[in-house]
């Protein structure tokens, strides 16, 4: 069974007064008492017309003896509480863009926390985005926290919090990446690199697999007899598990860093299980040692991003079918791959070239066809001429018929 009630508070001006003498006030607005799950709930209806509560204690009961979820009231939910859900989604399937989210949500939460979900509106996400480009932050940030904003909106529509998702438009975003290295690029960063850094960024460049898959790689997922390098399913961007044949020089690379690790093996007697290392310790970041290799190199705006773009254009000009190129990268689809399969000066020059053996070609097959014609109207002029009387004038080898047909097919 429930109930309705209206609760009571001391007030110092309250009209009614207890048996102790302390004065109180009621409330305007009715309370819902009933149980679910096992308990007791309170819950305020939001209103004072007592039929209306009634109609909303009768949709609580209901919900509760059907065993089905009792949301709260729409209008009450913060944006704050939304963005807990969505962190604990994020961290319950260990996606690895959670750094990204809560960094997101430390922008957006001081903006938006406090707020009613239901009250959001286009112009207060328009207010949102001037604030940040006040800030400074460019386009592609702001739409990383509005992914976020937007998300935070849908769970709470699929966890039955809200009846409906706020509207939340993204920004046009300009600044679409076109790096890569060429090789001596790639060697003139490698000479500022400390030592420890080379094989990581040599295996980058030849595989063109993320920097984390990199990092977090194992000499258990290293098969030189089989000669594959693997990542297992669950551990990448996509959840998808990968497997990357090993080409000569990138065994050169892992048994030259293979050698290293044992010998730190032995002079340490202990285990290093991680492929790439800094003494035997993981590597956590590098990003100080990057930027000031490439900016020492003369390449400041390079990220290590880029060499995957590399990669991507490296089996584009090799011409591996591009099915097998995103198995071997880690693209799930053709869209994202494109992407990156950035066409260079080098690449166009020589499709340029390839184009004009194809013209040239086709040009002499052209030539070869005409001459043809000519040597056959030669001879087929000479078979002709034949049978004409030599002593007949050329004015007079032609009969009138004759001469009248070519005036009128002229």
């Amino acid at each position: 069974m429930g109930s309705l009630y209206r609760p009571k508070y001391l007030h110092l001006k309250g009209k009614h007064v207890t048996n102790s003498g302390k004065r109180y006030r009621q409330s305007k607005v009715w309370w819902a008492k009933y149980r679910a799950g096992g308990r007791v709930v309170t819950e305020s209806t939001g209103t004072i017309n007592e039929r209306e509560a009634r109609r909303f204690l009768a949709r609580r009961m209901g919900a509760a003896a059907e065993g089905r979820p009792i949301a709260p009231r729409v209008d009450k939910v913060r944006v704050r509480e939304l963005a807990e859900h969505v962190v604990n989604d994020y961290k319950a399937n260990k996606r690895p863009s959670l750094p990204r989210l809560e960094d997101s949500f430390r922008h957006i939460l001081p903006f938006f926390g406090e707020c009613r979900a239901v009250a959001v509106t286009p112009a207060d996400v328009s207010a949102y985005i001037a604030r940040r480009q006040e800030e400074g932050a460019a386009n592609a940030t702001i739409n990383r926290e509005l992914t976020a904003l937007r998300r935070s909106f849908s769970l709470g529509v699929e966890n039955e919090k809200l009846h409906r998702a706020s509207k939340v438009t993204r920004l046009r975003e300009d600044n679409v990446r076109q790096g890569f290295f060429e090789q001596d690029q790639l060697e003139a960063v490698l000479r500022h690199l400390p030592p420890s850094l080379h094989p990581l960024v040599r295996f980058g460049y030849i595989t063109g697999w993320r920097k984390g898959e990199i990092l977090d790689l194992r000499w258990s997922q290293v098969d030189f007899g089989a000669g594959t390098v693997r990542l297992e399913p669950g551990t990448t961007k996509n959840r998808e598990g990968r497997t990357f044949i090993i080409t000569p020089m990138l065994r050169t690379v892992l048994e030259q860093q293979k050698a290293h690790t044992e010998r730190l093996q032995r002079d340490r007697g202990r285990i290093i299980p991680h492929v790439f290392h800094r003494n035997g310790k993981p590597i956590r970041s590098f990003v100080k040692a990057w930027c000031a290799a490439c900016t020492k190199a003369g390449a400041p705006w390079r990220i290590f991003h880029d060499l995957r773009r590399t990669a991507v254009r490296n089996l584009e000009r090799a011409g591996v079918p591009r099915s097998v190129a995103m198995k071997m990268v880690g693209h799930k689809t053709e869209a994202i791959y494109r992407r990156y399969a950035i066409v260079d000066e080098a690449m166009m020059r020589e499709g340029a070239d390839k184009l004009a053996a194809w013209q040239q070609g086709q040009v002499g097959k052209e030539q070869g066809k005409v001459a043809l014609s000519d040597a056959e109207y030669t001879s087929q002029t000479v078979d002709s001429t034949r049978e004409v009387d030599p002593s007949t004038p050329p004015c007079q080898a032609f009969s009138p018929s004759d001469h009248a047909l070519m005036v009128s097919s002229s």
